[in-house]
């Protein structure tokens, strides 16, 4: 066979299986092979599709049709050669990937539920509508070890050198090459004591000495701008990440409050067991 698969793990079988209303003609209870008595459906067929590998999800249907009708037949074929004939933890293996399936399923429409388009906007007006427009800044700094360097730099800029040319010749971090230039930034971005010497610059202003965990730095603010909300296309792909986040939480508490659950308090049951314990193997 051209490729394997593993379990039908709950993403594939979350995405249910739906054919077009056909009049007359195959849907995806169509048994296209039938192995010892064992029938292969077009929906086994689309289900492990859907379980491909991307890569193999792009191959052409023509190409892709007899490779998975052969794979299900020799796995059907194999694994009914095995009969009743199998291991504690084989059995135990498929009713956890079982459980993990139906668990999917669940979150899978808890999330279907929670990301409509109504969800979305009201995410992005709770976000966005009203709020202020955000400042963002454009300075450049020199970094040196001490504050006598900095003072010193100070007075140099004071009597007229120019700020890029300082920031070149003695700067020791990284945007000293590009003369000190940082780009634009917003609130949050800097360490505090650098964003509070930045807020407090008219643009073209220089700072006094300021201290951080990296020295001591001489700022220059070059300008300031505002930043306005996003589009909500913009960040449609944001929004829709924080309602599946906040779907998946709220459906699992939800249920976990609502469950019945009994742990064995036996002390004899400690963590080493997962690695102590063995199944019997001789099948």
């Amino acid at each position: 066979m051209f490729f394997r698969t593993k379990f039908l793990t709950a993403t594939a079988l979350v995405c249910a299986l739906s054919t077009p209303a056909f009049a007359e003609g195959p849907d995806a209870s169509t048994v296209v092979a039938t192995v010892n008595g064992t029938d292969i459906t077009l929906g086994h067929m689309i289900a492990t599709k859907r379980n491909l590998p991307e890569q193999y999800q792009q191959l052409p249907d023509d190409v892709l049709f007899q490779g998975i009708l052969d794979q299900l037949t020799q796995q059907t074929v194999l694994s009914g050669s095995i009969g009743d004939d199998v291991n504690a933890e084989t059995l135990l293996v498929l009713e956890n990937e079982r459980r993990a399936i139906l668990a999917g399923l669940a979150i899978s429409r808890a999330v279907d539920a929670a990301q409509t388009e109504d969800a979305i906007v009201a995410a992005y007006d709770a976000q966005y509508a009203g709020a202020e427009p955000e400042t963002e800044y454009n300075a450049s700094h020199i970094l040196v070890e001490t504050e006598e360097e900095a003072a010193e730099l100070v007075t140099r800029l004071e009597a007229g050198e120019d700020f890029a040319e300082l920031a070149r010749e003695k700067s020791t971090g990284p945007s000293g090459p590009n003369g000190g230039s940082l780009g634009w930034f917003s609130k949050g971005m800097m360490v505090p004591s650098f964003e509070e010497a930045v807020i407090a610059l008219e643009a073209d202003g220089v700072s006094a000495p300021v201290e951080t965990q990296f020295g001591w730095h001489v700022i220059k603010l070059s300008e300031t701008r505002l930043k306005d909300a996003p589009a909500i296309e913009d960040v449609r792909e944001e929004l829709a990440a924080g309602l599946e986040a906040a779907a998946i939480e709220g459906a699992i508490t939800a249920l976990t409050d609502t469950a019945t659950i009994t742990r064995n308090e036996d002390e004899a049951i400690t963590p080493d067991l997962l690695s102590t314990v063995t199944f019997d193997m001789e099948h």
